[in-house]
């Protein structure tokens, strides 16, 4: 998956540090990120490749083994020489992977930045923790942490036979698992049920937890479960959400494409009784 970096190590802990030249910058433009390609292998600007980042405050996002990731504070800064915009869903297939890591997760910090200039409660300009990373009203002090919001994915099985579904507008053959956002006062389990039978009609028992992944494209962390058919296998489905939803055997499952997605882990981990 995506996460999986080993044996580099994501170390999320903030430091309010002094940048140095050597250090990299992750720039943003919506959803565009300056960097540059060699066929898949990405790279990013360091400090030193900027001429106008000199004096200017810096967001510290992260590090990765001992190199520090900075985002600029400011909007309309240019790619340096040697650099370009490039769309940022490129993470989703660049190598090394903990440089395609490193996107997805600055930007979803990117938008909640953007999110977050003004208070939600008393509309006042939000300043930034020296401590922490938050955003905090300069007049009434509200404190607002990153965005991440609980998704639970479930794979319904039936013997041999799993229970896998299409979105709306998605591609024939395209498949995935049940999912969806815990709501507030909802255990992951009792999400786990209710979306369940809410995307197909189908009700499901014998809940065993597998696996998290944050998932920094929609700010997410997924949570994992396999579980059963509890009684009638009949399909009902969702046509607000879904295109399709259908039991398929271990040999109809279609193999994965990708392997960044904890979705297509468990539909692989099923298909060959791993």
């Amino acid at each position: 998956m995506i996460h999986e970096i080993a044996p580099k190590e994501y170390k999320v802990a903030y430091q309010n540090c002094t940048q140095t030249q050597s250090d990299t910058i992750l720039l943003f433009d919506s959803d565009r990120v300056c960097c540059r390609l060699d066929g898949e292998e990405v790279a990013f600007p360091k400090i030193g490749d900027f001429a106008d980042l000199e004096g200017m405050d810096l967001y510290y996002l992260f590090s990765i083994d001992d190199e520090r990731f900075f985002m600029p504070h400011a909007h309309g800064i240019l790619p340096p020489n040697g650099y370009e915009w490039h769309d940022s869903n490129i993470c989703r297939t660049s190598k090394p992977r903990h440089l395609a890591f490193a996107i997805v997760t600055a930007r979803a910090l990117h938008q909640w930045y953007n999110s977050n200039k003004y208070c939600g409660s008393c509309g006042a300009d939000m300043g930034h923790s020296e401590t922490e990373r938050a955003c905090v009203c300069t007049k009434c002090g509200l404190i607002v942490y990153p965005k991440i919001c609980p998704v639970i994915i479930a794979a319904v099985t039936h013997g041999d036979s799993l229970l896998v579904t299409r979105g709306k507008g998605w591609a024939q053959g395209r498949y995935a698992l049940v999912a969806g956002f815990v709501e507030s006062g909802e255990s992951l389990e009792d999400a786990v049920r209710r979306e369940v039978f809410e995307e197909t009609g189908v009700h499901a028992k014998n809940i065993t937890y597998y696996k998290s992944q944050p998932w920094g494209f929609t700010s997410t962390l997924l949570s994992g479960f396999y579980c059963e058919l509890d009684g009638d296998p009949a399909i009902h489905i969702d046509e607000n959400e879904l295109s399709e939803a259908v039991w398929l055997s271990r040999d109809e499952i279609p193999p994965a494409t990708a392997d960044i997605a904890l979705t297509a882990e468990m539909m692989e981990v099923f298909k060959y009784d791993l």
